[in-house]
């Protein structure tokens, strides 16, 4: 494995493994490893020839600049990590990516407007401009993202579109800790009590999956959040799972998932649920 941090190099050698015939996988990540970016490395490393991943904090989606300073960056041991799994790590500086700020401006229709994007003013533009670059300079054959940020994954597909870019969008499942909590970056960030307790989230999305409809759902999961003084509710969306708009009942849609975020003191985390 190779790290490199140029992206004239990144071109190059992502070049040469298509003229050579192989197939090319990319990862991106901003880094702080875990076992779920692991899983969609390895899945990469199963499918592909050449593994090209991404260590990048990306500055221009992060609308919150406490958030950003906050994120942890943990490169050296991010590249131990990944060892073989992967042929290149592309770990490049802020400037390296945007010698001067970026204009992009990306446009991406309802999925873009509620849950995240209705929290987080010009988050998505920010995923979109990192990761429609990545795509230009690697061209994948296939880019591997977690469930975890589904939104972002509908997103990304239609960046994909908007883009004419080639490259299969491979969603791969939710990594769990022992305890239930969705593996997360900003998990570290949490005390030992706050990460006890932040797996009650994913108890309670559990629970309400035996409940008969919409309202039910929505009343149960609220509630049981408010029950938990660490916790926070920012918000509980009940939403067809293609086009991220609220449904008012379980046979609104063919299939329907509920999103939820929740603050752990200030650790703000995201969790999701498949209802149908």
């Amino acid at each position: 494995m190779q790290v490199i941090t140029t992206v004239n190099e990144l071109v190059e050698k992502s070049a040469a493994a298509r003229a050579a015939g192989k197939r090319v996988g990319l990862v991106p990540t901003m880094g702080a490893l875990h076992e779920g970016h692991l899983s969609l490395i390895r899945r990469a490393r199963e499918e592909n020839d050449a593994v090209f991943v991404s260590v990048f904090v990306n500055p221009v989606q992060f609308n919150n600049q406490d958030d950003l300073v906050k994120y942890p960056r943990t490169l050296d041991r991010d590249v131990e990590l990944i060892g073989d799994l992967a042929d290149f790590v592309f770990a490049p500086s802020v400037e390296e990516v945007f010698p001067t700020p970026p204009t992009e401006e990306y446009h991406f229709g309802p999925v873009e407007e509620v849950m995240e994007g209705a929290a987080r003013p010009g988050h998505f533009n920010g995923v979109g401009v990192i990761v429609g670059r990545l795509f230009k300079w690697v061209d994948p054959d296939k880019a591997y993202f977690g469930e975890k940020d589904y939104q972002q994954i509908a997103v990304i597909r239609e960046l994909k579109r908007q883009l004419g870019v080639r490259a299969e969008i491979v969603c791969c499942p939710i990594v769990r800790e022992p305890n239930g909590l969705a593996m997360s970056s900003r998990n570290r960030r949490l005390s030992p009590h706050e990460f006890e307790t932040a797996a009650q989230i994913h108890r309670i999305l559990e629970d309400s999956k035996l409940l008969p409809d919409v309202p039910e759902i929505k009343r149960f999961v609220e509630s049981e959040i408010a029950r938990v003084p660490e916790f926070k509710l920012d918000y509980f969306e009940v939403a067809d799972d293609q086009t991220l708009q609220t449904v008012h009942s379980i046979t609104d849609a063919p299939g329907i998932m509920g999103f939820i975020t929740v603050y752990v003191g200030e650790v703000r985390l995201i969790d999701n649920i498949r209802y149908r």
